[in-house]
C-alpha cells in the first residue's frame, strides 16, 4: 500500500483557473520525492493538498488508507521559513508539537534531545532562536517536524535562503534522517540540482500537471556525487523536462 495517493486531484481558488489539475501521484513508505517547477507552477499546493490543508475540488487523497478528511496525525510539515516562536528555548520549539497536546514528559524530552544532537545542535538546546544562524534554525525546524515520529515529512523549499555550503549540509542531514526513521518525504524545490541529490523520483510540475516521472539512481549520495557523470545526465534530464535545454539553445 501507497503512504500517499493523490488520484486524479484537482484544486482551484474561487474565481479562478485550476491550480492543480488532473494529478496522480504515489508515495512509497520511506521514499523520497521531490516535487521540480517553476514559480507558480503548482508545487506548494499540491504539498498542501497532500498535507490536507487544501482540499481538492476533485479527485482524492489518501494517507495510509485514509481519505483527506479522516488524515489525522502521522504527517510533519517544514515551511520555507522555520517559523520558530522567539520566546521559547530551542528544545521547547522542538517540543511545540507535543505541547499542543499535553505537558512533555522525560522521553519525549530525551526524544527531543536526541533529535538535536543528531543534527548537531545538542549545545544550542537551551539557547533562544535569535542566538542561533539561519542554518541552525532550520535544523530545528527539522528535528521539531520529526518529533513526532511522523511516517510522512512535508517540506516547502526549506533551504532557499541559505548560502550553498550551509544549504548542502542540512540536505545530507536530512538524507540521514529520513533514511534512519524509514520516513517518506514529499519535498518542493525549484532547484534541480539539490533534487537530483536528494531523491529516489523526481515529479516536474507544470502548469498544475505532472508533466514527467524521473526515477534517480545514483549511488550513495555523498559530496562527490555531485561532480560524477550521472548525476549531470539527470540534471540535463530534468532540466530538459523543463524545456530548459531549448530556452537555453
Amino acid at each position: 500500500m501507497s503512504l500517499l495517493s493523490l488520484r486524479g486531484v484537482r484544486f482551484a481558488f474561487p474565481g479562478w483557473p485550476a491550480t492543480v489539475e488532473g494529478v496522480d501521484l504515489e508515495v512509497e513508505p520511506g521514499a523520497f520525492h521531490c516535487l521540480v517547477g517553476r514559480s507558480g507552477c503548482g508545487k506548494t499546493t499540491l504539498l498542501k493538498l497532500a498535507a490536507g490543508l487544501l482540499l481538492p475540488n476533485a479527485g482524492e487523497v489518501v494517507f495510509r488508507g485514509r481519505r483527506e478528511q479522516d488524515i489525522g496525525p502521522g504527517i510533519g510539515f517544514v515551511f520555507q521559513s522555520p517559523n520558530l516562536l522567539e520566546w521559547l528555548r530551542v528544545i521547547d520549539n522542538v517540543l511545540l508539537p507535543v505541547s499542543l497536546h499535553h505537558r512533555p514528559d522525560a522521553e519525549e524530552r530525551a526524544r527531543a534531545e536526541q533529535l538535536l544532537e543528531h543534527l548537531g545542535l545538542a549545545a544550542q538546546a537551551q539557547k533562544y532562536p535569535r542566538q542561533l544562524s539561519g542554518g541552525q534554525q532550520s535544523r530545528v525546524a527539522l528535528a521539531r517536524a520529526l518529533i513526532l515520529r511522523p511516517a510522512l515529512l512535508l517540506l516547502d523549499e526549506p533551504f532557499a535562503a541559505l548560502d550553498a555550503i550551509t544549504r548542502e549540509e542540512l540536505q545530507c542531514d536530512l538524507l540521514a534522517m529520513s533514511r534512519t526513521r524509514g520516513t517518506g518525504v514529499l519535498f518542493v524545490t525549484h532547484d534541480i540540482a539539490e533534487a537530483v541529490f536528494l531523491a529516489d523520483r523526481i515529479d516536474v510540475v507544470d502548469a498544475g500537471r505532472i508533466a514527467q516521472e524521473i526515477a534517480i539512481a545514483l549511488p550513495q549520495r555523498s559530496t562527490g556525487v555531485r561532480y560524477s557523470a550521472g548525476f549531470a545526465e539527470y540534471c540535463t534530464q530534468v532540466r530538459a523536462a523543463l524545456h530548459l535545454e531549448a530556452l537555453a539553445a
